[in-house]
C-alpha cells in the first residue's frame, strides 16, 4: 500500500456524497457503457447454500477517467434474523496512469445499494406510466427500501403496497418506510401487489418467479432488481412473452443471468426484442410510448455503475 492511498469510512463516503445525484450519475455510466466507452469484463462470483449467499466481484473502468474499480460486494440472505443487515462490501479504487491504489472505500455495501436503486429509478423514469398512485414493493431489505426513496425524485408517490415472505420483515419494512413519510400496507401475496399496482419494483434472492404473468395488468411497469446471479428467478417467463418493452442494463450479462436468461431458455423472448437502458436514455431505443404498454426492466447490475458512484466519492473528498 502506498502513502497516498485513502480509506474512506462509510460516515465519511456519505458525508461526500451529500448532494449527490446518483440518478443523474448512473444515467451517463449507462450511457457510456451502451456506447462502448467502458471496458466492463465479466463479474465473478461466488454462490453459497449454507448459510445462503453470494459474493460479486465486478471491476472496470470508464474511458477518459483517472481510475479503474474493483467491487467486492456481497449478499447473505439470513442476516436480517440476525440482526445484520443482509449485505456487505467494500470498493478499490487504482490509478489508470500507474496502478497505484488510491483508496479503499469500506462502504460495507452502501455504494452497491445506491447505485442499484438509482438504477431502479431510472427504468421507472423511461418506462413507467407517468402517473402512479401506488408502488408496489416486493421484498423488505434495504433495497427495496431505497428504491422506495430514490423513486420520489422521478415518480413521485408515497403509497407503498409491499410483499415479503416474513410477515415481520413486513412489518418492519412498514415501520422503516413510514418514517420516511410513506404510508405502506402490506399485501397477503405477489398476486395482489400486481393486481392493484402499475409500478412494480421486484427486490429479493428469489429462485422461483414470484411475479405471474396472469396478475399483471395492462399499462404496468416492472422492474426486476433481485435475479443477479444464474440461479435466482423472479419473473414468470411469460411475463417477457406479453411485454411491450423489455430494458435491460447490458444483453450480454442479462442473457447469462436472472429472468431475462430464465425467459430465453424458455423461449418466450429473443434477444433482438431487447434493447438496453443506455440506448433508451440516449434516444437510440424507445422507452413507454403508450399507456396500456407493459414494460420490463430486468437489471442485474454493471462494473460501470460501480466505477462511476467510486469516481464520484474520490471527486468530492480530492
Amino acid at each position: 500500500m502506498t502513502t497516498t492511498t485513502r480509506i474512506l469510512s462509510l460516515d465519511e463516503i456519505k458525508a461526500a456524497l451529500e448532494g449527490f445525484d446518483p440518478v443523474a450519475a448512473m444515467e451517463s455510466a449507462f450511457r457510456a457503457f451502451s456506447a462502448g466507452q467502458a471496458v466492463v469484463p465479466p463479474p465473478g462470483e461466488l454462490l453459497f447454500e449454507n448459510p445462503p449467499g453470494d459474493v460479486h466481484i465486478k471491476y472496470g473502468y470508464i474511458d477518459g477517467g483517472a481510475h479503474y474499480v474493483v467491487k467486492i460486494a456481497s449478499g447473505f440472505y439470513e442476516n436480517p434474523a440476525r440482526g445484520l443487515p443482509s449485505s456487505n462490501g467494500l470498493m478499490l479504487a487504482f490509478s489508470r496512469q500507474t496502478g497505484e491504489l488510491a483508496a479503499i472505500l469500506d462502504d460495507q455495501g452502501y455504494l452497491t445499494d445506491l447505485r442499484t436503486a438509482a438504477a431502479g429509478a431510472i427504468a421507472a423514469k423511461y418506462l413507467a406510466p407517468a402517473k402512479i398512485e401506488v408502488i408496489g414493493v416486493i421484498g423488505t431489505g434495504m433495497q427495496a427500501e431505497l428504491q422506495a426513496r430514490l423513486l420520489q425524485a422521478v415518480r413521485p408517490c408515497r403509497r407503498i403496497i409491499v410483499w415479503g415472505r416474513r410477515a415481520e420483515g413486513a412489518a418492519d419494512y412498514a415501520q422503516r418506510l413510514e418514517k420516511h413519510g410513506f404510508a405502506v400496507e402490506i399485501a397477503a401475496s405477489p398476486d395482489e401487489v400486481a393486481k392493484r399496482c402499475r409500478l412494480i419494483v421486484t427486490t429479493t434472492p428469489s429462485i422461483a418467479p414470484l411475479l405471474r404473468a396472469s396478475a399483471v395488468r395492462a399499462g404496468t411497469h416492472i422492474t426486476a432488481m433481485g435475479a443477479d446471479t444464474p440461479g435466482k428467478q423472479e419473473l414468470d417467463p411469460a411475463l417477457f412473452e406479453a411485454a411491450d418493452i423489455i430494458a435491460v442494463d447490458s444483453r450480454v450479462q442479462g442473457s447469462l443471468r436472472g429472468d431475462l436468461k430464465c425467459a430465453l431458455a424458455a423461449g418466450t423472448v429473443e434477444l433482438s426484442r431487447v434493447v438496453e437502458l443506455g440506448e433508451i436514455i440516449a434516444n437510440r431505443a424507445a422507452g413507454r410510448t403508450a399507456r396500456d404498454q407493459i414494460t420490463i426492466a430486468s437489471l442485474t447490475g454493471l462494473a460501470v455503475q460501480d466505477v462511476a458512484i467510486a469516481c464520484a466519492v474520490l471527486a468530492r473528498v480530492s
